[in-house]
């Protein structure tokens, strides 16, 4: 049932029509009934704000109100509500304040057409940037000839190698296969999923040596957009290619022929995604499988600064991806040292006004300790958890929250920034705080047990851990 058949009206009829002919009209304006008579569509004249407006209709499964009146489209959808309450109705704003009052009153989904046309208009700038976007990306590797260096950022994760999976894939076919690609990468893939990731997909991953980098002729940072910043590159190298989903902290410092920076997007594998869209570049099964976890682990399955655009990804890579394989990086053993660490955090708890604290002790894999923070933020009663330990060259901390007061990463980033490497997400941080001159002491596990005190005494400052207790005490 259509009430109201305005211009907004008469074309939601003509998108109804291609679907169905079980439509009725009503419309105070007696020549629009006739006009629509006459177009042989079921029409007749009522006021919308009459006592009488549903008497003798037949009971509607839907009702769109497209009035251009805003008393009378509020009138109609409690009249309809009040006799018919499990109609669905579609109802017309004639200003932002009466979206919350259409609402309110029953309607289903309520439609601001300036606001329509507004995101529809900003979603088609999106998509034509995009496909800019994706071109010049794509002309960049026309007359290339040599080695592509990929860098991912230090401990790649999921996101950052399915990315430089990816970008080797364009480079490969928009290159006419002249251009061979090398992944790059420092520090360790500790993470027992991380690890079945790059073995089922069997991808191929290198250090980053001084002697590997004289041979790329060319340079990619991929979930990284500074040289020298959780990546292994030394500070000022010429980047060719910066794709990457983090804002920069340093945006003066991100140089390169090629640059896209989208915070707004839940993951760099999104991006990459979209890129191979644009381009029409045939996706793999284990490419597809790669990307699609990797949008998936980054936004923590879904759950932490997911976008309408990762999801539109992760719907189109789904049915090209390979779901033995997927379940199978899911689900990888457990190894004995992470089954430790895990004991340990869950043995050596602190929990301090709902801030949880756990030493897990010396570490050689330092992916445990954010598989630890993750089960144990879970606990009854924890808001923050955060767990430390020690390696061989530095303190290590990893932290989760649930406490939608506090930005963890800044929180980090401002108790260990200074003396380590620190930051992260509001709700999730890490922070890697070096031994210098303790580096070549050999009882790792006394030496933190010795200096960690002050070194979080900076952290419960910050988040006023000490006055949260005076409080509780009184």
């Amino acid at each position: 049932m259509i009430l109201g058949c305005g211009s907004i009206g008469y074309n939601v009829i003509e998108e109804l029509a291609k679907e169905t002919s079980s439509i009725r009209v009503v419309d105070r304006d007696e020549k629009r009934v006739k006009d629509l008579l006459d177009q042989k569509y079921e029409a007749e004249v009522r006021d919308l704000k009459g006592p009488g407006l549903l008497d003798g209709l037949p009971v509607p499964d839907v009702v769109f109100v497209l009035s251009n009146e805003k008393d009378a489209n509020l009138a109609a959808v409690q009249a309809i509500k009040a006799r018919y309450p499990g109609t669905e109705i579609i109802a017309r704003a004639m200003d932002p304040t009466s979206v919350g009052v259409l609402q309110n009153a029953g309607a289903e989904f309520v439609l601001y057409p300036q606001e329509v046309v507004a995101k529809a208009a900003v979603h088609q700038i999106r998509r034509l940037h995009a496909t800019r976007i994706a071109q010049r990306l794509q002309h960049l590797f026309v007359g290339w000839e040599g080695t592509l260096g990929i860098v991912t950022h230090n401990n790649p994760d999921p996101d950052a190698i399915s990315s430089a999976m990816a970008l080797a894939a364009i480079a490969r076919v928009s290159s006419d296969k002249k251009v061979t690609c090398r992944i790059l990468y420092e520090g360790n893939i500790g993470h027992q999923e991380n690890r079945a990731f790059v073995n089922l997909l069997d991808i191929k991953m290198e250090r980053l040596t001084p002697e590997v980098l004289r041979e790329c002729k060319y340079l990619a940072l991929v979930d990284s957009s500074i040289p020298g910043v959780n990546n292994s590159l030394p500070k000022g190298t010429h980047v060719h290619i910066i794709i990457d989903h983090h804002r920069a902290e340093e945006s003066e410092s991100v140089h390169a022929d090629f640059i896209d920076i989208r915070p707004g997007m839940g993951a760099t594998a999104s991006m990459m995604t979209q890129y191979l869209q644009e381009m029409d570049i045939t996706i793999d099964k284990k490419l597809a499988t790669g990307l699609l976890y990797g949008i998936r682990a980054d936004t923590r399955d879904f759950r932490r600064n997911v976008t309408p655009q990762d999801l539109n990804y992760v719907a189109f890579l789904l049915p090209l991806t390979d779901s033995d394989l997927l379940d199978r990086i899911m689900s990888p053993s457990l190894s004995k040292e992470t089954l430790d660490i895990l004991g340990n955090a869950i043995m050596n708890r602190v929990i301090r006004s709902g801030y949880l604290f756990s030493n897990v002790g010396y570490i050689r894999n330092r992916d445990a300790l954010p598989q630890a923070a993750d089960y144990l933020i879970n606990l009854e009663g924890v808001n923050t958890a955060l767990i430390y330990g020690i390696g061989d060259t530095g303190i290590l901390v990893s932290a989760r929250s649930r406490d939608v007061r506090i930005n963890l990463g800044n929180v980090i980033s401002e108790a260990f920034g200074e003396i380590g490497d620190a930051g992260g997400h509001p709700n999730m941080a890490a922070a890697v705080i070096p031994l210098t001159y303790f580096a070549m002491v050999e009882n790792k596990e006394a030496l933190l047990a010795l200096i960690i005190d002050p070194i979080l005494k900076r952290f419960e400052n910050i988040v006023g851990l000490e006055k949260q207790e005076g409080r509780n005490d009184l």
